[in-house]
Parts: structure tokens; sequence; C-alpha cells
């Protein structure tokens, strides 16, 4: 996207095309060993970027000029448009307290879930960093905006994930998750990137999803940074059981409909729930 565009005439496709558009093409081995305080190893092969398609039913796209009020249900999705976006503790704070790089290291595209959009032109978003549940304020005019109507809500002793559209429950299948001593951590994220694994039949299955979420007791995994993620599995026995280092395990054929037929975008909500 070109950074000399006026950025109110820009608008957000991106965010809200399937997350599969925005899939990292490097070598999965690393991505996932330092990307995901997962269950399993990846491989070495680099990855493939998938097709570009058009946003899922439930998304509306809009202009950083004109966003609509939300609509029941629905959430706001930020993605950067420049380079580096810088992050206040504060709005009009006179200096950032960090700065996060587009893209991401994966690669993927930045982006955060919005929690509160200011008529003066500051966001307060969830950000993708340690601690979880960490926030920060964000000029509007560094991301492009969108809405999602998509959540995700995990239920782990009921071993348990629903993906809604607004209210209308879409899937609810049994999931694998992390054991007493790395649990899964409870809070809401959001899907931050997907990455394909040069091996569908590996530990990881065919797709991957990253959160802006972290394990609370795995502080490094694989020479990262125990990132928790939704993926497939190689061992379909181990679903609907406590079995990860933190990562929710879903069927094969569960994620693959995620990603190809559903297309859930990045910024998608994800609540973890006792």
């Amino acid at each position: 996207m070109a950074l000399d565009r006026d950025p109110a005439a820009r608008t957000t496709g991106p965010v809200l095309a399937p997350a599969r558009r925005a899939l990292a093409a490097m070598g999965m081995g690393a991505v996932l060993a330092a990307g995901l305080a997962g269950c399993g190893s990846g491989g070495d092969r680099a990855s493939e970027p998938a097709p570009t398609t058009r946003p899922p039913r439930s998304s509306t796209t809009t202009t950083q000029a004109t966003v609509p009020p939300l609509a029941p249900g629905m959430r706001l999705v930020a993605e950067a448009v420049v380079p580096q976006v810088a992050v206040f503790d504060e709005p009009g704070a006179p200096k950032p307290s960090r700065t996060l790089a587009n893209p991401t290291p994966t690669p993927a595209p930045l982006v955060f879930l919005v929690e509160e959009r200011r008529p003066d032109g500051w966001l307060e978003v969830d950000l993708p960093i340690r601690p979880n549940g960490s926030t920060g304020w964000i000029r509007a005019e560094t991301v492009s905006l969108a809405q999602t109507g998509y959540r995700v809500v995990v239920e782990l002793g009921a071993h348990r994930l629903t993906l809604y559209d607004r209210d209308r429950t879409v899937v609810q299948v049994p999931v694998g998750v992390g054991v007493s001593e790395t649990p899964t951590p409870g809070g809401v994220y959001y899907i931050k990137e997907l990455l394909r694994p040069p091996d569908p039949g590996g530990a990881y299955g065919p797709y991957a999803y990253g959160l802006s979420g972290f394990s609370n007791v795995l502080t490094s995994f694989g020479g990262g940074d125990g990132v928790i993620g939704i993926h497939g599995t190689d061992d379909p026995s181990s679903i609907g059981r406590d079995v990860s280092h933190g990562c929710i395990r879903i069927g094969n054929d569960v994620i693959t409909r995620l990603v190809e037929t559903i297309g859930l975008p990045l910024g998608t909500p994800v609540e973890i729930r006792s």
C-alpha cells in the first residue's frame, strides 16, 4: 500500500479479507517454534502464500474518514498502514512508550482489536505483547479500520470452541487445551496471524492461528516467547483433553473450514474462559 496516499482514502480490505490472505511466507520450523507455545515441531520448508479472496459476509469494511457506529455484536479492527506504529500510554502523551513494526517478524500485517475510538483521532487498542491484557493508544491516521461480527469463545473446562457470527453459532467443536503445568491462559485476545505449516499432516495440522496472548508459564518456547495459538493436530485422540503446552488443538477438518470456507479475518476476538 502506497504511503504517500491520503490515509482517509484507504479502505481496509486486507484486515477483513480472510486471514489466509496474510499467510506468512517463510520457513515454518522457525515460525512455529518461535511463534507458538505449541504441541510439536514444524518442518523447515517455506510456506506458500494463499490466494486473495473477498471479505467474509459478516464483515463490513470502512474508510478511516467515515466509520459508522458499531452495530450490536460488531467489533472494530485496525490494521497498520505505516511501517512503525507508535503506542502511547494515554491520549496526547508527548512521547510513545513503544513502537510496533509493520509487518510483524513472522511476517504478518500488524493488526489490533479496538477497545475505544475517540472523536479526536485516538484509538485504544489491545496490544499483542506481554503481559496479557496490555492496551495502549494509537493515532487513527496510522491504521485503517474495519468491523467484524465474528468472535471465538474457548471454554477450557468443557474443552469446547464456539465460533459466533454476532449472536449466531457457526461452529461448535471439541478442543485440546493446556495441561495443568502449562495451562492455556484465560482472557480476551485476537487473531494476529495465520501460518501454514509445510506438512499438513504434521503436529500443527494444515493451519495455525497465532493469538495476541502468551503463556503465563512459558516465557520462552523453542527460542520464541510462548505465543498461544489455535491449530490442527496429527493426533485426533488428543482433542477433548488437557494435552498441550498452552495452545488450543482442533481437528484438521475444522481449522481447514475456518480458514478456507469461513475465512476468519485477522483481528477476530478470541475469549478464553475457564
